[in-house]
């Protein structure tokens, strides 16, 4: 990792740079591919697919059968952990219902606000050299407490044409309706549009690589929403003497391994402590099955050394990780002060595989720096709030002289006339 000491405010902006493309880099691509699905449909997500992933398929969906036999495939091991993380992201994402909101702001006016499900939504889940079905609880559970009728999960066949048998067996725990096998630009475009096959939906969560997110991006032209930006894993732990070497540098790794364009910073007010981290990581690289993959994305990294624990703040938040670790004799202090972080563990025995797997907030976050505008998926991502109104006879009384001046100094006359109609009929 690159080691750093004391640098100067003016240098923060090249240190903190991420290790991605710009989107003028890939867009010229995704935009092509969108114009073929839009044409070609299913015969352009299966090209596509052949091309990317290297197999040919007849169906785009998983089949009765192949549920059956994934149920059979994934171990009881594996099922009873699915069960654990299943429980703790439905209680902390259930928790978040929130009740009707009825205000009457005048006599005889009454506001509400009411919440309802987004009735088709697309779940976008990685293949690639890990597949998530981690991410299959974290984006369908919300989903299927919301209520949305309509839960679309795409996700890369491997060379056989197969899914993952545990992102089939997560998907049929959380009420998926439809497992779509595609991946890429082409998975995001085929739910963007519709296919013959593949619905149209209203709404796309999930994290992808950088032709994912741009894909995403690009589809929000289309009418289309979208969770937020989430490209690559990135990942910043801040520590000072207290914190322990082996279990920064473990978490360092946990993200690393995710993928040779992901990024992990070490922040520190000791360089004893950034010694003893940057020595454990050699160790323990070597013992990971992924260490190639994790190698590459160490030279994305930093070791960073500021002298006071305000500096180290300050860097934080312009930084904006997407997971932020505090391990500090004072931890409030960094608690009570992040702005921009999208998820945040606290303390030597809160390790971010945990937020990742099973203690029940959701993993899917926003990155690149998008902390400081975006929330990571939650309950309301999946839900509209929507507002109503009832006016009495009291009511437009009340409030009819006011509006009537409103829209006169506006010069919207028709505002105007149907209030002073119903005011007129009142006398």
């Amino acid at each position: 990792m690159n080691k750093i000491i004391n640098p100067a405010k003016s240098e923060w902006s090249q240190i903190l740079q991420r290790p991605t493309q710009t989107i003028a880099d890939i867009e010229e691509t995704v935009t092509a591919i969108f114009d073929d699905i839009k044409r070609n449909g299913n015969d352009g997500v299966k090209r596509y697919t052949s091309i990317f992933d290297g197999v040919e398929l007849d169906d785009l969906f998983v089949s009765e059968e192949e549920i059956k036999e994934a149920e059979n495939q994934v171990s009881e091991e594996l099922k009873k952990a699915i069960e654990v993380s299943k429980n703790n992201i439905y209680k902390f994402h259930a928790a978040q219902k929130t009740e009707k909101v009825l205000v009457e702001t005048t006599a005889g006016v009454e506001c509400w606000q009411e919440k309802r499900p987004i009735q088709k939504v697309g779940l976008y889940i990685p293949g690639g050299t890990a597949p998530l079905f981690s991410s299959v609880l974290m984006l369908a559970i919300p989903a299927q407490i919301a209520g949305c009728k309509e839960i679309v999960l795409s996700t890369p066949p491997n060379k056989q044409g197969k899914i993952n048998p545990a992102i089939i067996y997560a998907a049929q725990q959380c009420g998926v309706t439809k497992i779509v096998k595609a991946g890429g630009i082409q998975a995001i475009a085929g739910l963007t549009f519709g296919t013959e096959t593949i619905p149209q939906v209203y709404k796309i969560f999930g994290p992808g690589n950088q032709f994912v997110t741009v894909a995403k991006q690009l589809a929000t032209k289309y009418g289309v929403a979208i969770d937020m930006p989430a490209g690559p894993s990135e990942l910043l732990v801040v520590a000072d003497d207290t914190a322990n070497a082996s279990f920064v540098a473990s978490d360092l790794l946990s993200q690393a391994e995710h993928g040779t364009d992901s990024q992990v910073i070490l922040v520190s007010t000791s360089k004893e402590k950034l010694n003893e981290v940057e020595k454990e990581l050699e160790i323990q690289i070597e013992e990971l099955s992924r260490k190639k993959i994790a190698k590459k994305a160490i030279k994305n990294s930093k070791l960073i050394f500021v002298e006071t624990k305000e500096v180290a703040l300050e860097m934080i938040n312009e930084y904006g990780p997407e997971h932020f670790i505090v391990c500090t004799a004072n931890d409030n202090f960094y608690v009570e002060g992040i702005e921009n972080a999208g998820s945040v563990f606290i303390g030597n025995y809160t390790p971010e595989s945990a937020g990742d797997y099973a203690s029940g907030t959701n993993h899917t976050l926003p990155t690149n720096g998008y902390t400081k505008a975006y929330s990571g998926v939650n309950l309301d991502s999946f839900l509209k709030a929507i507002s109503f109104q009832k006016i009495s006879e009291e009511g437009i009384k009340n409030i009819g002289n006011a509006i009537e001046i409103l829209a006169g100094a506006e010069g919207l006359d028709a505002h105007k006339n149907a209030v002073t109609l119903r005011l007129n009929k009142l006398k």
